[in-house]
């Protein structure tokens, strides 16, 4: 198959993984599938011609979260697959369109389009969801550090929980949990990331919880901030540790005042960025 970029390439747009639980947002999400049809090949070298472009544009629309576009078997058929954050998003992208070489010049090319609400699903990480979820988590925190981070706990055996939040083959969202030495049974919740065009919409709160739920008869330590974590029942923690301080915040049976606790080694590579772990805008 040939992507919009002109290179043939052997791959194909995510499918959704079955299983999981879906969970309700404010407005849904969008998907658009489907097919751009040409009937003649001068549409074909039109379409070769202008689509690299409309997909990196359409990429960079903040209400995007996903837009693949691939050359089917047949080279005048081109499968199409979009996810948006809402209806507003799909409109704003359809305006962007309307001005767009590609809106102008394409009218002549079919179109054969599917358009659908979605609600996310939380289920486990699968091995086919890393390369998506580093570029999620770079893209949610500004660089590859914590992106790192979960490679390194997955690679060490260190992730006791890694969950995706997934719509229509699309990771939008991740909690990870990993081992906490201490001195009763415990585990670090970090990171926990959402993709900006969602983030306010609870897919966030709704990883927490799941995550949580995993295991309600361990403590979890998580470095992050009061106002956000205190709404799932985080207390400031009096615990030894580097992260120390008003954000290391502590929820479930009680680990002993003022005893130790340590992260898992991953987290030593990450330290010059830990107080950034879990604050911020992402989610």
């Amino acid at each position: 198959m040939t992507c919009a970029c002109g290179h043939h390439h052997h791959h194909h747009a995510p499918r959704p993984v079955p299983g999981g639980r879906e969970f309700a947002l404010d407005r849904p999400l969008v998907s658009v599938t489907g097919r751009l049809i040409c009937g003649d090949m001068s549409q074909m070298l039109l379409a070769l011609d202008l689509l690299a472009e409309h997909v990196e544009l359409s990429r960079t629309e903040p209400g995007n979260l996903r837009f693949d576009l691939v050359q089917g078997e047949d080279p005048m058929i081109w499968e199409l697959n979009e996810l948006y954050a809402d209806e507003t998003a799909l409109q704003s992208h359809r305006e962007r369109l309307g001005g767009s070489r590609w809106g102008r010049e394409s009218r002549e090319i079919g179109r054969d389009l599917i358009r659908k609400d979605v609600m996310p699903r939380i289920r486990p990480e699968t091995p086919q969801d890393r390369a998506a979820l580093a570029r999620l988590l770079t893209r949610a925190f500004d660089g590859p550090a914590e992106a790192r981070l979960v490679e390194a706990l997955r690679g060490a055996d260190d992730l006791a929980l890694s969950l995706v939040a997934e719509a229509e083959g699309c990771i939008i969202g991740h909690v990870a949990m990993s081992p906490l030495r201490a001195a009763a049974p415990a585990l670090a919740l970090a990171p926990l990331a959402v993709h900006p065009a969602v983030r306010s919409r609870g897919i966030g709160q709704a990883l927490v919880h799941a995550a949580l739920a995993a295991f309600q008869d361990h403590a979890v330590v998580v470095l992050g901030d009061p106002a956000y974590y205190g709404r799932f029942g985080f207390a400031p923690a009096d615990l030894e540790s580097p992260y120390a301080g008003p954000h290391l915040l502590a929820l479930g049976p009680r680990i002993p005042a003022g005893s130790p606790v340590a992260h898992a080694p991953a987290f030593a590579a990450l330290a010059p960025q830990a107080a950034s772990l879990g604050r911020g805008p992402r989610f």
